[in-house]
């Protein structure tokens, strides 16, 4: 069995194209749902994790197409 890499907040903002700040914001405003966390209370981002994650923020930094740009 492969253990799945898992990665703490900072990695997991690096590789989502945000900052912590932004990603820890986005989950005290309920904006995305929480993961799972480690013994010590740390959030703990499985790829799965990364990839919704990254959908939102995608989905978000989208520019809006205006009728000029049709």
């Amino acid at each position: 069995m492969v253990k799945e890499k898992r990665m703490y907040t900072a990695e997991a903002a690096e590789k989502i194209g945000i900052s912590r700040a932004t990603l820890l914001r986005w989950f005290a405003q309920g904006k995305i749902a929480e993961v799972a966390r480690d013994v010590r209370g740390w959030r703990v981002y499985t790829e799965e994790d990364i990839d919704r994650i990254s959908n939102y923020a995608n989905r978000i930094d989208a520019p809006e197409v205006t009728r000029s740009q049709r």
